[in-house]
């Protein structure tokens, strides 16, 4: 009986070393709400309203703008807690979901360049993600962490590379340490990036296993298919070499017609599956399929946005991504 008491106690004694290697979860803040929040001033939303003679602002603002889809912050949100926090804060009003992405990393977007810019210096962006973080609070809320940063490693000296990862890392904790109530997904870029071990070993050096998963197909055109078969080989790779696996999401917002091989407003594009829970679960499916880059917003001076800059709304280039032309 004795031995059977030291037994017990033995085992009371271990529980707070096992809660304490344990990661806690973020709470579900897909069932603290009532489906994904529209954007009212979206780029699509914003144009119809603006044009309503326009012969295009019909289709728009039916088939775009009424779809709920992410919101970018980055050095154009102004004070980054104050924008954030707006933003959920009136998600929250309406009991809805908002998707919010953090696009502001220094050294941003060093391969493509089209979208070159963010923070002036690794500091600056760990105040600023802080902010971000600090925002958003306890409310409900879904971030996709930094668009094209784990691709950017290709065109990275690694020096660079390792800031780069502790940036990804520290704001990882942030937002598990200031937004208790917010699943963050860590980009990893898409099918015809890199390879799914590559990708694996960036993200959990990145640090996504303390996020709730990973983020795929932002501002691509692969198919959901597509994404899906390379978030399960990310997975079973993640899986051999971690012991762990993570959910995902793709982004669907112009992957309707697949990618024909170029990724700065190619032609041709058409929108994908409207935002909405994937299923996921044991299925190896997505988590949520996500419009996050805004249609018709461009890539930069290219493709069929030729003339225009990264971000900026083109109506015809959204008019023809609806009907995939």
């Amino acid at each position: 009986m004795r031995r059977l008491t030291r037994s017990i106690a033995a085992a009371i004694l271990a529980l707070p070393l096992t809660i304490a290697l344990a990661q806690p979860a973020h709470a579900d803040p897909v069932s603290q709400t009532s489906g994904f929040y529209v954007d009212p001033d979206s780029g699509p939303a914003a144009w119809a309203a603006a044009n309503p003679g326009d012969g295009r602002a019909a289709a728009i603002n039916a088939s775009l703008a009424s779809v709920p889809m992410a919101r970018w912050f980055g050095s154009w949100s102004g004070p980054i807690g104050t924008a954030t926090g707006a933003y959920v804060g009136a998600a929250d009003h309406h009991d809805k979901l908002p998707v919010l992405v953090a696009y502001n990393i220094y050294g941003r977007d060093a391969c493509g360049g089209h979208s070159s810019g963010g923070a002036a210096s690794p500091a600056e962006y760990a105040t600023w993600i802080g902010a971000f973080a600090g925002g958003i609070a306890n409310r409900p809320a879904v971030v996709i962490l930094e668009p094209d940063s784990l691709g950017d490693y290709d065109c990275m000296d690694p020096g660079q590379i390792a800031e780069r990862r502790g940036m990804l890392t520290n704001a990882i904790t942030q937002f598990r340490n200031q937004s208790p109530n917010t699943w963050v997904y860590l980009d990893a870029g898409n099918p015809g990036w890199a390879s799914a071990g590559t990708v694996a070993q960036r993200l959990h050096e990145a640090g996504v296993g303390q996020a709730r998963g990973f983020a795929l197909n932002v501002s691509n055109f692969y198919t959901t298919a597509q994404n899906t078969a390379y978030g399960q080989q990310i997975n079973q790779e993640l899986s051999a070499r971690y012991g762990y696996t993570k959910p995902f999401v793709v982004d669907t917002s112009r992957n309707g017609n697949g990618s024909n091989g170029q990724w700065c407003n190619p032609a041709g594009r058409k929108i994908g599956t409207t935002t909405r829970l994937g299923g996921g679960g044991s299925g190896g499916g997505a988590e949520m399929l996500l419009w996050i880059k805004t249609p018709g917003q461009s890539d930069g001076d290219c493709g069929v946005g030729l003339g225009s800059t990264a971000g900026e709304f083109l109506p015809e280039v959204a008019y023809k991504l609806v009907y995939g032309y």
